[in-house]
């Protein structure tokens, strides 16, 4: 299957237009699967909980509309992060298809000020079969936490959908640790540019990528503009945990002696 990074240059607070810019780098590859950034829609630099109220939508909001439409029109899937308005206001991710919604994840591990503006994500780490291969999903800063790959891993996951907007520099090189611990695919998208707003200065890094599950580099984008890359992956290689004849990765883990 192909599996698209879509790295996208947001402008904060302009959803439509951001929206219909990932739209026209999605639309200039084919690709089965479209991983687009974490809050690729309003931007992530809110000035408090109200603000990301305000910017936030329903999961059957305008964003999804679009994407669905998107989705359902080509027979593509796509991976979105948004502010998702539900009896709390999350930090999340949808996976659509040609049939609509096919599942939603919530950020579990917040990161700095999102803590001041979301409550944790309360869906654990759920995967989702699909025509094209077993989806999971986690969001930025999640990927500091091994438990949160090694959970999707043991769950079944075939291909890590991984919305981002990283600051810090050590995710990209990081995901290959991930991927070779777990032996999955990953597919990390990115933004790029700036936002400085009310006292806080962020600035995107980029880099997004597509890591194999024996640790490649399959696709890596670079580090200021927005753009769209692609990769032909057989997810099924995900399945095979061996590293050689007496060890299987997830099979070897000892559990009696990991209890604290």
């Amino acid at each position: 299957m192909r599996l698209a990074i879509v790295q996208t240059s947001p402008v904060f607070g302009e959803a439509s237009a951001n929206v219909k810019a990932a739209l026209n780098l999605m639309s200039s590859v084919e690709a089965d699967l479209y991983v687009l950034p974490e809050l690729f829609n309003t931007g992530y630099n809110f000035l408090d909980g109200r603000e990301a109220e305000a910017l936030s939508e329903p999961m059957d909001g305008p964003t999804f509309v679009s994407l669905a439409e998107f989705a359902r029109e080509y027979g593509r899937y796509v991976v979105y992060g948004f502010a998702e308005r539900g009896p709390n206001l999350y930090n999340s991710a949808a996976l659509v298809g040609p049939s609509g919604l096919v599942g939603r994840y919530r950020k579990v591990h917040l990161f700095d000020r999102e803590n001041l503006v979301f409550a944790p994500g309360d869906l654990g780490f759920p995967v989702f079969d699909t025509p094209v291969g077993r989806i999971g999903m986690m969001i930025c800063f999640d990927w500091m936490y091994p438990e949160s790959a090694r959970t999707l891993a043991l769950k079944g996951t075939q291909i890590i959908a991984h919305p981002a907007n990283l600051v810090m520099p050590h995710c990209p090189d990081a995901l290959v640790t991930r991927c070779l611990e777990n032996r999955v695919f990953a597919a990390t998208a990115n933004r790029v540019g700036r936002e400085d707003r009310g006292g806080h200065d962020l600035r995107f890094i980029g880099d997004s990528e597509v890591v194999s599950p024996r640790g490649e580099i399959l696709v890596r984008l670079g580090d200021s503009d927005a753009g769209v890359a692609v990769s032909e992956i057989e997810p099924a290689l995900s399945d095979d945990k061996r590293i050689n004849d007496h060890n299987d990765l997830l099979r070897g883990r000892r559990t009696d002696c990991y209890e604290l």
